[in-house]
């Protein structure tokens, strides 16, 4: 039972300290659809042709 304990605490100190080293710039909110789209290619390019 020691054991658990002793590796959690250690498994918790190591994710504070990555998140500590990132600045506090973690974003833990998952997934964002449709906040971070592309431009689509403009109409006037042209598949490369096939030889």
């Amino acid at each position: 039972m020691i054991k658990l304990a002793i590796g959690f605490v250690a498994f918790a100190a190591l994710a504070l300290f990555v998140i500590f080293k990132a600045g506090g710039n973690v974003d833990m909110g998952g997934e964002k659809h449709g906040v971070e789209v592309h431009a689509p290619a403009p109409a006037g390019d042209k598949p490369a042709e096939k030889n």
